[in-house]
């Protein structure tokens, strides 16, 4: 039987392991929309790109889904104070969610140009968006979110939308884009035409070039520039779940985790390789490349995860307010039941997901869709 302090670090796991599966398994679709018209020069070529995608992004939402759930269940408070706060941020992505299945089901259903462009228009706004807003959320975690709570665990917000537009939380949004960017070329350049292939890998070196650079940035500035937050006296790891039991001070380094525990440098390091594997495989051995840009995003959100721990949410407004892995959960009994469902549920989704990619496996051939269109 686990203890509680067991099943809170568990789940921080298991939530950090779910926003992988979504930027890997949902980034590279949004990569692709992205990019539907810098890789796809023609009506052809663009729907060479989408057929790439088009018969597993609807499943690979699962993921989005499977987080928003898990945050839910199993940080409530977590849950409750950032879709409050962040309401306006968060139904940004929501439309993009809603726009990109309009775009794929409505843009082939007149042959005008201007009728495609549209909606090519829309799948590219779905894709910046998300992956934008993604990464100004990660990055406004380490400046710290403008909420309090009262005695009574009332909670107060204070700022807009556009507060969020920190120079520092839009470098973490050009991170974010970089980096799926760099994805989905890598998956263009393994399962669509050579043609197109040949193009997309070239896309993806230099993407990959762009996120090592604003990465490091990133990192320096965290460093120098972004006061860390820590937690002050003993840890209580196994209290109530009350965020104001404990005392917090601002100032320290954000890296003081990765000086607590050094294997947390391979995490920065993964994503730094994945970058440099991208440039040297990208094009050349299959799905290679896409596996070493698939390390790269998990080497990303590790490393800002570990940089972060133990805090979940931190406050600007009051440090102490601030939501912790050991504050922020739910029951003992509720944790314990869930995990006996993510052991039964998650390797069933794990399987049927590389079934179905074993099923979809090869290349869209641009000759097949020009005989399939012209056939039309």
């Amino acid at each position: 039987m686990f203890d509680i302090t067991t099943l809170r670090v568990i789940w921080w796991a298991l939530l950090g392991i779910l926003l992988i599966g979504f930027a890997i398994m949902d980034g590279f679709d949004f990569g692709i929309a992205a990019l539907l018209r810098v890789l796809g020069r023609t009506e052809h070529e663009r729907h060479v790109l989408l057929e790439t995608i088009e018969p597993t992004w609807e499943g690979n939402q699962v993921w989005f889904v499977l987080g928003g759930g898990a945050s839910f269940a199993a940080w409530p408070i977590l849950y409750a104070t950032a879709f409050s706060g962040l309401y306006l941020a968060l139904a940004l992505v929501l439309l993009a969610f809603i726009v990109r299945p309009v775009g794929f089901n409505f843009r082939n259903k007149m042959h005008d140009p201007r009728w495609r462009a549209v909606w090519d228009g829309a799948l590219i706004f779905s894709g910046f968006v998300v992956m934008l807003i993604s990464g100004v959320a990660f990055g406004n975690l380490f400046l710290g979110l403008p909420f309090r709570y009262d005695d009574d665990l009332h909670m107060t917000w204070q700022g807009g939308f556009f507060d969020l537009l920190h120079p520092y939380a839009i470098l973490a949004g050009l991170v974010s884009i970089a980096m799926l960017l760099t994805h989905g070329a890598c998956w263009a350049a393994y399962r669509a035409d050579q043609v197109i292939a040949q193009r997309a890998a070239r896309m993806a070196r230099w993407m990959a070039l762009a996120y090592a650079i604003t990465f490091v940035a990133a990192g320096i500035w965290l460093a120098y520039g972004v006061p860390g937050y820590g937690v002050a006296g003993p840890v209580v790891t196994d209290g109530v779940a009350n965020p104001l039991f404990k005392q917090v001070t601002v100032g320290g380094s954000w890296f003081a985790s990765y000086m607590m525990y050094p294997w947390f440098w391979l995490a920065p390091a993964l994503g730094l390789l994945g970058a440099v594997g991208v440039q040297w495989t990208v094009g050349k051995l299959s799905l290679t490349g896409f596996l070493c840009s698939s390390l790269m995003v998990a080497g990303t959100i590790l490393a800002a995860g570990f940089a972060l721990f133990p805090f979940l949410l931190p406050s600007s407004l009051d440090p102490h307010s601030s939501l912790t892995v050991w504050d922020a959960s739910s029951s003992h009994g509720t944790l314990l039941l869930m995990l006996g469902a993510v052991i039964i549920f998650l390797p069933i989704i794990i399987i049927y997901t590389a079934w179905v990619y074993r099923v979809m496996r090869g290349r869209v051939m641009l000759e097949d869709v020009q005989h399939s269109h012209n056939n039309y």
